[in-house]
């Protein structure tokens, strides 16, 4: 979810946006490069995991405050 914590490399960082087909707002972006999620951490600045990556380094820490 948009805002979660998470751990990049063990690394403090943030849930910038969810890219799922089913929102139209991230529709641009799944059709240039698919599903997935950007994370921004520190140290890494922006990081875009794809759907399909089994990324062993990312750990979610907390959930966004509404």
């Amino acid at each position: 979810m948009k805002g979660d914590r998470v751990l990049f490399h063990g690394e403090p960082g943030e849930i910038e946006f969810i890219a799922d087909a089913a929102d139209p707002d991230s529709d641009w972006f799944v059709a240039e490069f698919g599903g997935g999620c950007m994370i921004s951490a520190q140290g890494f600045g922006c990081v875009f995991i794809p759907s399909t990556a089994d990324e062993e380094d990312v750990e979610f820490v907390s959930r966004a405050s509404e």
